[in-house]
Order: structure tokens, then sequence, then C-alpha cells
């Protein structure tokens, strides 16, 4: 079956950076859509702006559709399927951080996250599967966030020793166990 596949990016990113390129060619070959919305800049990025991106995908977003989100863009995921009306098929987690320090950008997300409450019953309906990494050596998010997010959606954690933040400065250009763990609920 072809599924709608989302990626969304952290604070500053872009849909060309980390392992993004990468894991859309991939999943492209195999005959699905995958879309890596280009969101604001640091200066505007906000929940209200992030949500007005997606809007023009909205029509993508549904039972068959899967969620990446990667840093910021975990936050942004949690803060979608609280909103949804229909569950989605499958939600994805890199180093996401629902705001337990240390966190590097604990204030700048404060209000992204409406000061880090989330209704995590909701948050687990809408959406049929999760999966969550992490890192032990993450220098933006505590690996506590990790465990925590893990925990709250009832599922196994992913730890994967020195990758960092999975990015491109962490040498994440690739992302292999997450390919594979899509590729396993496809």
């Amino acid at each position: 079956m072809k599924r709608n596949i989302f990626i969304f990016h952290g604070t500053g990113g872009n849909p060309e950076e980390n392992w993004f390129p990468w894991l859309k060619e991939r999943l492209e070959r195999k005959g699905h859509q995958v879309f890596v919305p280009q969101f604001p800049l640091p200066e505007n990025d906000s929940l209200e702006t992030r949500l007005k991106v997606l809007e023009k995908y909205n029509k993508y977003i549904d039972a068959n559709t899967i969620l990446i989100g990667h840093s910021r863009g975990g936050l942004f995921l949690f803060r979608v399927l609280e909103r949804l009306k229909d569950p989605v098929y499958a939600s994805f987690l890199v180093s996401a951080s629902i705001g337990i320090k240390p966190y590097v950008l604990y204030r700048e997300s404060y209000k992204f996250s409406n000061g880090y409450k989330f209704d995590w019953d909701v948050i687990r309906s809408h959406s049929k599967k999760f999966f969550v990494y992490h890192s032990d050596n993450d220098p933006y998010t505590s690996l506590k966030n990790g465990k925590a997010i893990a925990n709250h959606l009832m599922v196994k954690l992913t730890c994967i020793s020195n990758a960092g933040h999975f990015n491109r400065a962490s040498g994440y250009t690739k992302f292999e166990k997450l390919f594979q763990d899509i590729l396993s609920v496809l």
C-alpha cells in the first residue's frame, strides 16, 4: 500500500539537511509519497506558523499516513496528533524533547509547546504505532526526554549510543535503523 509520509525538521532546519533527503529518496523508490515541509526560521518559528504551513498538506494526512519528527519536529508532531480527528498509521520520534532539562532550547520551546503540557491519552489514540529514538550523548536534549516520551507512549525506547542529535554534525546523513523500522510497518 502506498503511504503518505511526512518528515518534520527541527529548529532552523530544512528539508535538505541530515538524513532527510536520503530517507525521502529511499521511501519514494518504494512507491511512497514523502513530504518534508519547510518550516519558518527560528525568529518566526511557532506552533501557529508551523500549523499554517501544514494546512496545505491536510488532504494527505489520513489513516495511512506516517509522521516522522526530528528534534522540535517531534514536539510539533505531538501537537499535530493532539489536533487530528482520526489517527495516523505510525509516528516516529527522533531526538524529540518534552521539556526535561537539560534541554538547550528549553526557553525557546516553552512557548512553542504551550508549556510542555501534553494530552498523552489523545496523542496515543491518534497514532496506531509509535517508535522513539534517542542517543546517550545528544548535546541538545537529554536522554531523560527520550525515556519519558517512550514511557508516555507505552513503547520501547531505541537508544543508539554515540549518535548525538542524529544530525549531519553527528554523522547522520543516513539513518538505516529508522528506515528498517519504517519498512517493518509498511
